[in-house]
């Protein structure tokens, strides 16, 4: 009696299970920066990098985008996250296309497996003026993101030093 309550006891510890880490890190580094409408510096900007069936989205509060005044020296500002922006990771059944977040109606297909939105972070974004002044360029970076999962599963210090660079158009007199 004592050998099966202690192989009872034995399979039942083996056959538990802890979970499996579904992501353990992001990697949209190589992938380039996508938008539905051209970035605003006075209005709250929607961008998002697709890799695969994976999007990791990122809506930056109004006017962060600093346009300046006009002159050669770099701006950095900066948005917090949540508080100001907003970073959301999503997994999709199958691979998305921008159509999905671009289009007035999303598609009914893919589908969202998992959506997870970032709990801590921060935006960073240096600003320059190219050599004609007729644009500014935004070099996005992102930093210190904690992604927590449906169950817990957390992700911390995610960096992605070149989240893309953005432009927009220096206001005219």
């Amino acid at each position: 009696m004592k050998r099966a309550l202690f192989l009872g006891c034995l399979l039942t510890l083996i056959s538990c299970d802890d979970g499996d880490l579904q992501i353990e890190t992001l990697d949209f580094d190589s992938v380039d920066i996508d938008f539905c409408d051209d970035p605003i510096a006075t209005s709250s900007n929607l961008l998002f990098k697709i890799n695969d069936d994976e999007a990791l989205i990122l809506t930056l509060e109004s006017g962060v985008l600093n346009n300046g005044e006009i002159g050669t020296d770099t701006i950095q500002d900066t948005s917090l996250i949540p508080s100001q922006s907003q970073i959301t990771y999503r997994i999709f059944s199958e691979s998305v296309t921008d159509d999905y977040f671009c289009d007035d109606f999303p598609p009914v297909s893919p589908t969202v497996i998992e959506e997870i939105e970032a709990e801590d972070g921060m935006v960073i974004i240096n600003t320059v003026m190219n050599a004609d002044s007729t644009l500014f360029t935004h070099t996005i970076e992102l930093s210190g993101i904690s992604l927590v999962s449906s169950i817990g599963e957390r992700i911390t210090d995610q960096t992605i030093n070149e989240f893309g660079e953005v432009t927009t158009a220096v206001p005219a007199n």
